[in-house]
């Protein structure tokens, strides 16, 4: 088993590359919030044409089904079939038939997290790979990250690409960049002006997972971010994902007056338990 860690650093070094997966779904709702706060997007009003608003989409509780359960989904990525069209993938997911009422329940979903992408496009008249680097990587400093759009872009990941994985079978979007540079990012977002203060305090607000939900034990769900319960001295704050060949968690912990990010990834499979509690240590020993 492979597995590589980072600390947030004023400075990171140079990492090899590797796909952040889920953890975008944290840049995606770090764009979109920076957007509601230039008053371009509203978090609350009901979107065009749609029963549920954006925060629903950033907290999982529009109501939308999710491509992820699908097994001809799965059958397709594992054959090399090139991804299909936006219209075929939510034709096969039925996502004009809400699983619930928004607002009342949880239920994870990528393909809401596929219609904050095209809002976020829409709002800055860009690809999003152009909207993250003008909303989010910019500002930060990040440097090297990048939507990828072909499997020749994840040639250069630290584990390969042998099984010529295309990104765009990540409908929201598929960040890639440095271990190191991802641990900043979030550290950056959470500790730095990106966002104002009121902003960041209303993505941590944990909506309970529900009792049936496919999720981690003991966490709930913000805008874009994984939220843990608060421990005596330490909280985890961020996102973890997983695709063919890694996985990767990216979490902040708030302990006292210090701050302390970290982010690790291994290409074992169905390691989050085992990442999330080594991140745990890496926060009680750090100084």
């Amino acid at each position: 088993m492979g597995l590589i860690t980072a600390e947030a650093s004023e400075n990171p070094e140079s990492q090899p590359l590797l796909p952040w997966w889920s953890f975008s779904k944290t840049i995606l709702a770090a764009a979109a919030l920076s957007f509601v706060e230039r008053r371009k997007l509203d978090l609350d009003a009901p979107i065009a044409g749609a029963p549920y608003t954006l925060r629903h989409l950033l907290q999982h509780t529009s109501g939308l089904p999710d491509y992820g359960p699908d097994p001809e989904y799965h059958r397709a990525v594992a054959a090399g079939e090139s991804p299909w069209t936006i219209d075929e993938l939510l034709r096969r997911v039925n996502a004009t038939t809400l699983l619930f009422a928004p607002g009342t329940r949880f239920s994870y979903s990528n393909i809401g997290y596929l219609f904050v992408r095209q809002i976020i496009e829409r709002a800055a008249d860009a690809d999003l790979d152009d909207a993250l680097r003008m909303l989010v990587f910019d500002p930060l400093g990040i440097e090297g990250a990048f939507v990828a759009s072909a499997p020749e872009e994840l040639d250069a990941i630290i584990w390969g690409n042998a099984r010529r994985y295309d990104p765009r079978w990540v409908y929201h979007g598929c960040v890639v960049g440095s271990l190191s540079w991802a641990a900043t990012c979030l550290h950056r977002l959470m500790h730095g002006g990106l966002l104002a203060p009121a902003t960041k305090s209303a993505m941590i607000v944990a909506r309970s997972y529900d009792a049936d939900a496919d999720a981690p034990e003991d966490f709930g769900y913000g805008l874009g971010l994984m939220i843990e319960p608060a421990r005596p001295g330490e909280r985890l704050v961020g996102h973890a994902g997983s695709g063919p060949g890694s996985t990767i968690t990216v979490f902040s912990a708030l302990m006292g007056r210090r701050t302390f990010a970290a982010a690790v990834s291994t290409d074992a499979p169905d390691t989050f338990p085992k990442l999330i509690e080594y991140l745990r240590t890496l926060a009680r020993v750090s100084p």
